[in-house]
Order: C-alpha cells, then structure tokens, then sequence
C-alpha cells in the first residue's frame, strides 16, 4: 500500500506493509483516545513523477498491461507527468489541507511510483 502524507510543509510518499483496514482501524482508535474528529472519504491524489527517472517506461508498461484503473498518467510537460490515483482521504475534516492518503495498488505498481517519486524529489531538490 502507498500512503501519502500532505502536511504545511508538502507531500511524503511511502510504502507501507499493512492493510488499509489496519491502518485505518488505528487512526480511528487514536483519534477516538484524543477526542479528536476524523473523518475517511473515497478520493483521488496525484503527485508530480519525473519522465526522465530511471524506470518510468516501465510503470507506463505496467500500468497499461494491468489495466490498472485506478492509476492514471498524464503528462504535465517535457519531463513531468501526472500520476493520479483511487484510495481513500483521512483527516481531521472533509475539507482539511493537511491528512494522509491511502492507496492500494499492484505491488510492482508500488514498487515503480515508490522509485519514482524517490527519484523525482532526488531531481527537483536542491542539495544542501
């Protein structure tokens, strides 16, 4: 599963092992022990991935050999494009700018949008 955490400062991509389920079950069991609100909607995300990143042909293969519906790739420009993806929306409200998202994807799918994405911020991040 990717998990995808927006926060003030931007986004973090990760792969993580556990169901959706399990993860959601835990969110709601730590909200519910701070009194805190939660609220978990179907959504869509989408993040910037680099066409030049090694292994982007691939994911594009991928994706379109598994008819995978749930992603989708649009080009932004020369050398970005769009990946867009189904999964579920969690945060403190409907309208929050701030929350995690979690999606379920093939586990080669994962793999290459994980690479990616470490391969795009590795691109777009100035070294300091």
């Amino acid at each position: 599963m990717l998990k995808l955490t927006y926060t003030e400062f931007g986004l973090h991509l990760e792969r993580v092992t556990i169901s959706l389920e399990t993860l959601v079950a835990g969110r709601v069991t730590l909200a519910m022990r701070l009194g805190q609100t939660l609220h978990v909607e179907p959504s869509r995300a989408a993040f910037l991935l680099s066409v030049h990143a090694p292994g982007f042909a691939e994911l594009e293969k991928m994706v379109r050999l598994e008819r995978a519906a749930m992603v989708s790739i649009v080009p932004v420009d020369d050398g970005f494009v769009e990946v867009s993806v189904q999964g579920s929306w969690i945060a403190d409200t409907a309208d929050a700018h701030s929350g995690m998202f979690v999606t379920a994807l093939g586990d080669r799918i994962e793999f290459f949008v994980y690479k990616l994405w470490e391969a795009t911020q590795l691109q777009v991040s100035p070294l300091v």
